[in-house]
């Protein structure tokens, strides 16, 4: 893909229209429905684009103006979104499991222009809306297209409503011209997970659109043969920037699963040919459990695991079923394609992601900004154009997400080795003092995750009179729970004494947000509870 790119002012993130002209017919997008199942080629998707392009010019939405989107994983959200970079205006995919109230908090921060959603959700979004105050306008509807259908056609179909802002100037106005964008223009709100704080909106710009992209065909070595499969929401940057924005980039093709399950996943692997997938810790493990786990799948060339440490036994689980895999880290506010490295090399390294991508820059510090020596932990200091602009309306935040001469603070341990290799030990909010010892809470958990009958676990710190702080293990099983005498032995064999936890509780699951990723919150809310009747 040699499109054209935001290093100027006249560049803009278009890989759509580029392929729409030089491969049309190729197919662009497959989306798989538990109804119906079509695919759009990069022509359909352009002209399906240039459709909502014009829907948005004759409601004067335009440069600045935010258009939230309330929907599964559909090409039609796709089509929005470059509908959106076209009018110089910012797509906010919204999460439709947040609860009315949620996502009312949701809408009143974002303000949005427009709020494009399905049927499904309309009544949601109605009360949502009137949570914030007022009654929304209906705009339109589509019909419901039949059962099976597969082409653009039907697509065109789905049941789209369109809520219209109050305060938005709609029609009143000629519309305005779609310049091509700038490389800071904002072009999506991603919020975040909210797992360690009230969610985010995370600014991602033109600029870090396109590098990861870029950075991401280069170092995963994706092209226009590859078949990606996007199994998580496209509220989330996993389901956007992991590989359907980088796959479109390079004319590839991107497979979007409109809800995770078992069984159409495992489907969709070998259906579609499919070469690349994501998937979160938890999906894999769900996996394992679907009739056709272990199938052959001659052109699977790897699945990336990420949004959360993957456990030992769930990588080895996945690698004893004939299937290369390789744990990964990113971050909304930089990627999310940090790191690259073969599946050989993180299989003889675990616990490690690999070298930056290409254009990312890192290094890891002390308390006080200043690097550490090789093979110390320190946080996670990220720089390049595959870095966000800060988060919307909230410059505290903006601020103190940045050092004073520009690196990106991920609020992540790490280590880098003499070789550059990086290995994440964690949050550094998550760290306790026990003792006056700095306690790594991922260390504990991956010392854990080792043991016999442990899936996964969580620690934290707890309150204790004698000590300050001292670990609280929740460990989930892998079938019966294990014995607490043997597990804390095996623990003793891989921990210094004084990084044992205190505390050890066996759960059935762990408490998990809906990204797969553990519930801290949630999680030491247990452990305080459960140390509290101790």
């Amino acid at each position: 893909m040699r499109a054209s790119h935001p290093d100027t002012a006249a560049g803009l993130f278009d890989p759509v229209a580029f392929w729409a002209t030089t491969a049309g017919d190729r197919v662009a997008i497959v989306v798989d429905d538990a109804e119906r199942s079509y695919s759009i080629t990069y022509a359909e998707l352009d002209a399906e684009t240039a459709r909502w392009e014009r829907l948005l010019a004759q409601r004067d939405i335009g440069a600045q103006d935010r258009v939230a989107v309330l929907a599964r994983n559909r090409a039609e959200t796709v089509a929005v979104f470059f509908a959106c970079l076209r009018r110089q205006a910012t797509l906010v995919p919204l999460d439709w499991r947040l609860t009315e109230r949620e996502l009312a908090k949701v809408l009143a921060h974002a303000e949005p222009a427009l709020v494009i959603g399905e049927h499904e959700f309309a009544s949601l979004a109605d009360a949502a809306w009137r949570g914030r105050g007022g009654a929304p306008e209906r705009l339109g509807t589509g019909p419901r297209p039949k059962a099976g259908a597969r082409s653009v056609a039907a697509a065109r179909a789905l049941p789209w409503l369109a809520l219209h802002s109050a305060t938005a100037n709609v029609g009143s106005a000629p519309a305005r011209s779609a310049d091509p964008s700038s490389p800071e223009a904002i072009v999506m709100l991603l919020y975040t997970s909210g797992s360690s704080g009230e969610p985010k909106a995370v600014c991602i710009p033109q600029r870090q659109l396109y590098w990861n992209a870029v950075a991401t065909v280069e170092g995963w070595a994706l092209d226009a043969n590859d078949v990606g499969l996007v199994m998580t929401p496209l509220f989330h940057t996993a389901g956007w920037h992991v590989f359907l924005t980088p796959l479109l980039w390079c004319g590839g093709r991107t497979v979007l699963l409109t809800a995770f399950a078992v069984d159409r996943c495992l489907a969709a692997l070998a259906r579609h040919d499919v070469t690349m997938a994501f998937a979160v810790p938890t999906q894999l493990d769900m996996l394992q459990h679907g009739d056709a786990w272990g199938q052959a799948l001659p052109r699977l060339r790897t699945i990336i695991s990420g949004g959360a440490p993957c456990p030992p036994s769930t990588l080895a689980a996945v690698r004893a079923a004939g299937y290369r895999v390789r744990d990964a880290y990113g971050l909304t506010e930089c990627g999310p394609n940090c790191f690259v490295a073969t599946d050989e090399q993180v299989r003889s390294r675990p616990g490690y992601v690999g070298w930056p991508m290409p254009m990312l820059r890192s290094r890891v510090v002390d308390a006080s900004g200043h690097p550490v020596p090789a093979g110390m932990p320190g946080e996670l200091q990220l720089r390049g154009p595959q870095v966000c602009a800060g988060y919307f309306r909230d410059a505290g935040l903006t601020a103190a997400l940045f050092t004073p001469d520009g690196w990106l603070r991920t609020g992540d341990l790490a280590i880098i080795e003499t070789d550059g290799a990086h290995a994440i030990r964690g949050r550094l909010s998550e760290v306790y003092i026990s003792g006056g010892e700095n306690i790594m809470p991922a260390e504990v958990e991956a010392a854990l995750r080792t043991c016999t009958g442990v899936r996964d676990a969580g620690v934290v710190g707890v309150p204790d009179p004698h000590w300050g702080e001292t670990g609280f293990a929740v460990v989930e099983a892998i079938g019966s729970a294990p014995d607490a005498a043997t597990l804390r032995s095996e623990l003793r064999q891989r921990l210094a004494g004084y990084k044992m936890p205190r505390h050890l509780h066996v759960v059935p699951a762990l408490p998990r947000l809906a990204n797969g990723k553990v519930d801290r919150r949630a999680l030491r809310a247990l452990a305080l509870r459960l140390a509290a009747g101790a």
